[in-house]
């Protein structure tokens, strides 16, 4: 091996599971409507509005890195941002976001707009469908992926999210996806201030209803 590459390579094994990881996952979730029949397998939950899509993504993208973390990488949860942190930069950061986005949101969603005809089908289940896909959205990029890559490249971390992140968003709205590079950089941010996944979950989640109330209609 040392004769193939010329020298060791020193990898760091827990950076390669999340990257393999995260990248099948980010595959089968987009080549895959449905990971399993759920609405079979769960008829109340077909039945409360709630799309059965986000039981894939909380499997994808919440459950199965937690199994990992607990079981593969024996550490904690914690290690990855799955706890308050400093809550006071939090809610003064989640509700600076908020402000900052909502008049972006009601310019950018309004009727006619190709945000507006993308997200107004997304208005039943509001906001329980929002908060279980980006919950696990959100734990994956700015907790999972952020804190582990972390541990090699420091603050570059919060850069080299944003990437996957941000292919993550094709086939939305073409404005949408252009800006996520910087939102998920901006995201990243806010986790790496507080340690912790939740306050950009918080923004993110105030987003994706916002965006959805607005695009269809609700707010005049």
């Amino acid at each position: 091996m040392r004769k193939l590459f010329g020298e060791r390579l020193n990898l760091d094994w827990r950076i390669a599971v999340v990257i393999v990881y995260s990248t099948l996952a980010l595959i089968i979730d987009s080549y895959h409507a449905q990971l399993a029949p759920w609405d079979r397998w769960l008829p109340w939950w077909n039945g409360s509005g709630l799309s059965t899509k986000v039981i894939d993504r909380m499997l994808l993208y919440f459950i199965l890195p937690m199994l990992i973390t607990l079981f593969i990488f024996r550490q904690s949860p914690s290690d990855y941002g799955f706890r308050l942190g400093n809550w006071k930069a939090g809610i003064i950061l989640t509700l600076g976001g908020i402000i900052l986005m909502a008049p972006i949101l009601w310019l950018l969603s309004r009727p006619g707009d190709s945000m507006q005809s993308y997200y107004k089908p997304f208005l039943d289940g509001l906001p329980w469908n929002t908060f279980l896909d980006l919950f696990g959205w959100e734990f994956f990029f700015r907790g999972w992926i952020l804190f582990c890559l972390a541990r090699k490249f420091g603050p570059e971390a919060i850069w080299l999210q944003a990437v996957p992140f941000a292919l993550a968003h094709i086939g939305k709205p073409e404005i949408e996806t252009l800006s996520t590079i910087f939102g998920g950089f901006a995201f990243g941010c806010v986790a790496w201030r507080t340690k912790s996944f939740i306050y950009p979950f918080l923004i993110h989640w105030f987003i994706g209803s916002f965006t959805i109330i607005v695009a269809a209609g609700l707010l005049g």
